[in-house]
């Protein structure tokens, strides 16, 4: 039985939450920018768990720098800031990223692998991590006037639930919500919907083990599975900060007042059609996918570890765990 909710804290919590909102929209962006700096350097110093989580994970995915705590420290520090940016980059969006100025913020580089499923009536799920600012994928997509969806946990939070909801659907995005609404998944799907969808948390016993930095992760059969059933393309996607000197050849990025640090590429790691799995097994083609698009989500990772979330315990369950379970 879910534990009864106290309604008072719920809502002082939402109010808070729309307080800061309003603080930072109305700063300049750079003392926007400055202020989560502060709260990032904040967080890394009372965070010491989550510290500690951090450069545990570092240190098991790039085992060369396990005996170099200054470097893993540098990242872990580098990921607290990214992640506090990003933050109040959402925060800022609704009314920095429009249509006449997301050239400024955000480019395409792989449009033509990314775009060409989009446009098919064919089904195709967007598959991402918790990696640069995943949000800003659906975001920047709804501007181009793409419809697509996004399964997303629903808050505990009734007040901060609906708010985060308007934000997501702020630009066309439709939202899924991750555990209950399997009848609007399917519709979605069976229509020739686009879903984008997070791939990277541990998916419990009940899992399969792919190879992820080198060590077996338990990952969610769920992706390869719908891939499957609904004959869906899996486009798998990263959206990484990257330097706006590295992409100066148009014009329209040359230059973006008061908001300077935030650009960020969409990259497309891998397309994976499930009709080149026809003649696996249905076991062996869900672990063949899945491998695959752990591949590739572990190479845009490997480019940009700084802004990865390396607090989940990605790792958490063990093979050994599966075996135990079955036999019981």
């Amino acid at each position: 039985m879910a534990k009864k909710r106290n309604r008072a804290a719920d809502f002082g919590v939402y109010l808070i939450v729309r307080l800061i909102v309003c603080v930072v929209q109305a700063l300049p962006a750079r003392l926007a920018y400055k202020l989560a700096d502060n709260l990032a350097w904040l967080v890394y110093s009372v965070a010491k768990r989550r510290r500690e989580i951090a450069s545990e994970n570092l240190a098991a995915a790039f085992p060369e720098m396990a005996t170099d705590p200054v470097a893993i420290d540098q990242l872990v520090r580098g990921m607290f800031t990214h992640f506090v940016r990003a933050a109040i980059e959402l925060v800022l969006v609704s009314r920095k990223l429009t249509l006449n100025t997301w050239r400024r913020h955000v480019v395409l580089a792989d449009g033509g692998k990314i775009l060409p499923p989009l446009l098919a009536d064919r089904a195709a799920l967007i598959v991402t991590g918790h990696l640069g600012n995943w949000e800003l994928a659906g975001i920047s997509l709804g501007l181009f006037g793409y419809h697509t969806h996004a399964i997303a946990r629903v808050q505990d939070n009734p007040h901060l639930e609906r708010y985060v909801r308007r934000f997501r659907q702020s630009s066309g995005q439709g939202i899924i919500a991750k555990n209950g609404e399997f009848d609007q998944l399917a519709a979605v799907m069976k229509a020739g919907g686009k879903v984008a969808v997070l791939a990277d948390q541990d998916a419990g016993p009940r899992g399969v083990f792919v190879d992820f930095f080198g060590r077996p992760a338990s990952t969610h059969k769920a992706i390869a599975l719908l891939a499957m059933q609904h004959d869906a393309v899996l486009v798998v996607t990263g959206v990484a900060r990257v330097r706006r000197e590295d992409h100066a050849f148009d014009p329209a990025r040359s230059h973006a007042p008061g908001l300077d640090p935030m650009f960020y590429a969409v990259t497309c790691e891998d397309v994976i059609d499930p009709r080149n799995y026809a003649g696996m097994s249905r076991l062996a083609a869900v672990r063949e996918m899945t491998q695959r698009y752990t591949t590739a989500l572990e190479r845009v990772i490997r480019r940009h570890p700084e802004q990865y979330f390396w607090l989940h315990r990605r790792w958490k369950t063990r093979p050994t765990e599966k075996r135990s379970t079955r036999a019981a």
